[in-house]
């Protein structure tokens, strides 16, 4: 099904203005909603790697990796220090990585990016799609990289290129649908990115786009992605279907503007 896609916009400053606030808010959501959360569907034991937003660390992906634990995964963080959009020098890494994890396992990786981190993960799916189960992003602007956002000049300075170069490196890979199973999670009430920018243009039988309603800097924590990171990951390798909000979750997936 084609996504209805409205022109791209940079967030409101009012969103931009309040998402410590609400992340904060998110993080504290999270941990009333650990008991309620040990009710969505455990995994198979596969590896899952979490790559952190820009300017982040594994530090912010702790609670996420901690879930993912609970729910029978083998979470791991990409130790790779903070993510500078350096792309070009950490790529050989993250192969390895990889690589690694599959040889150790001997099963396909997972793997979850948050911001900046899912453009990464959506590359690695394109550069070495045989060791990939599935990829899922969270606000990710994979269609439009650093553009139409509020951090476009933080990325320019701290790659030392234009946001036009920075995009045409991985634009190719970033961009393009996966081949392998993916899901794009975005909010409408992201303030760091535009939400356009995070969907998949043209949705087909493995590439689908998910609204939850979160704040950009608390996806990794936010108990309505929790739920649909734990469903997708719950998906069978060979027989995987596009999100249905499950009994569990429907409490979650309920939008002021659907109402």
């Amino acid at each position: 099904m084609a996504a209805n896609t409205p022109s791209t916009q940079v967030p409101s400053s009012i969103l931009l203005m309040t998402e410590l606030g609400r992340g904060l808010l998110e993080l504290g959501s999270y941990a009333i909603s650990i008991p309620f959360l040990q009710f969505v569907p455990k995994g198979d034991g596969h590896p899952v790697l979490v790559l952190p937003g820009m300017l982040t660390t594994d530090h912010t992906t702790i609670p996420l990796r901690f879930f993912l634990n609970t729910r029978n995964y083998s979470a791991y963080p990409w130790d790779l220090g903070p993510n500078l959009l350096a792309f070009k020098k950490i790529e050989q890494k993250l192969l390895e990585l990889i690589e690694q994890l599959y040889k150790k396992y001997k099963r396909k990786i997972s793997l979850i990016g948050w911001s900046a981190g899912g453009i990464f993960a959506r590359a690695m799916a394109h550069k070495v799609p045989h060791y990939i189960r599935q990829v899922i992003t969270l606000g990710s602007p994979f269609n439009g990289i650093l553009r139409k956002s509020h951090v476009e000049a933080i990325g320019e300075w701290l790659s030392g290129q234009k946001a036009e170069e920075i995009e045409q490196l991985i634009i190719e890979q970033a961009s393009a649908p996966p081949p392998v199973p993916s899901t794009s999670i975005y909010s409408k009430m992201d303030g760091i990115v535009s939400w356009q920018a995070c969907q998949e243009t043209q949705e087909s039988q493995i590439n689908e786009n998910v609204e939850v309603s979160a704040s950009h800097l608390g996806m990794g924590h936010n108990p309505q992605v929790l739920i649909c990171i734990a469903d997708r990951l719950a998906q069978k390798e060979e027989d995987w279907k596009p999100f249905q909000h499950s009994s569990v979750g429907k409490l979650f997936y309920t939008f002021p503007w659907q109402t």
